[in-house]
């Protein structure tokens, strides 16, 4: 069986979507790849390592990735289960448009200084609604073209951003969490639990992750929940059962995270993303 599995969803002149599925089996580094033209990533299964030189990102719901054009990186898949994504390359034109100045090595050619970013939950809804609708064919070119094009602004925005911070090594320090958080996802982690995983006190790993990705331990998890969630709903009709799958205490304690998070229920969105009614 391949490696990877790749669908398009989308072609235009304007931008083109593709959903990417890995079976993940490679646990070490793979050989160095190049991607053609820069790609914005969007993760929303599963986990997996990137590495530009140096320089680690991990890739899960939670963020975008950048692939720069011309610019050689390694995978690795420290979780099992495979991974999917959903990659969006945007014409250059329009992505020097939408993209701030800050973010980029230079204005002619669209390069990112930063490997990832990540993302608020809006934009998760956005990848989700994009990718059900475009897989199901509930919505015409014109208003994907559109939608992609929101993603894209809403993921780049100053306001809806975030650049990991810190030094290298409480970086790596966060990213063995993340990847003991992808290991089990539907478990109810306590941070004594974690702490025990990663080493170290439950004070420190607190402070240690909110400084690197600026928000609470028990929130980025949250996020990382739901996001499998927008995931699943589109082909699940017993959302209780999926509550219970994801690890939730009950049914009306998911649909008050899932609405406090998306603003719908996870009923009203399973319809909007079917319907195309975005």
């Amino acid at each position: 069986m391949p490696e990877f599995k790749v669908q398009s969803l989308l072609k235009s002149t304007t931008v083109a979507v593709h959903d990417v599925c890995c079976r993940g089996e490679c646990r070490h580094r793979s050989a160095e790849e190049c991607a053609s033209s820069t790609q914005l990533v969007f993760p929303y299964r599963g986990l997996y390592l990137r590495h530009v030189g140096s320089v680690q990102s991990v890739a899960d719901a939670n963020h975008v990735l950048f692939f720069n054009a011309g610019e050689g990186y390694q995978v690795s898949h420290p979780a099992t289960g495979g991974d999917a994504c959903l990659s969006l390359t945007v014409s250059q034109s329009l992505l020097r448009e939408l993209a701030p100045a800050a973010l980029l090595q230079r204005r002619d050619q669209p390069v990112f200084h930063h490997q990832a970013l990540r993302i608020d939950e809006r934009a998760q809804v956005l990848v989700a609604l994009l990718r059900h609708s475009l897989r199901h064919g509930g919505i015409e070119p014109l208003e994907a073209e559109s939608l992609a094009l929101t993603l894209v602004g809403r993921s780049l925005g100053p306001r809806t951003t975030h650049a990991p911070g810190a030094t290298r090594a409480r970086q790596r320090l966060v990213d063995r969490v993340k990847l003991l958080l992808a290991s089990d996802l539907t478990r109810r982690w306590t941070l004594a639990d974690i702490a025990a995983e990663i080493g170290g006190s439950p004070v420190y790993l607190t402070q240690a992750f909110q400084q690197v990705e600026g928000m609470p331990l028990y929130r980025y998890h949250l996020r990382l929940r739901l996001a499998r969630a927008l995931d699943l709903i589109a082909d699940c009709e017993d959302v209780a059962a999926l509550a219970q799958d994801l690890g939730f205490s009950s049914h009306s304690h998911f649909s008050s995270a899932f609405r406090q998070a998306y603003g719908r229920t996870p009923t009203e969105f399973r319809q909007a993303a079917l319907a195309g009614m975005l």
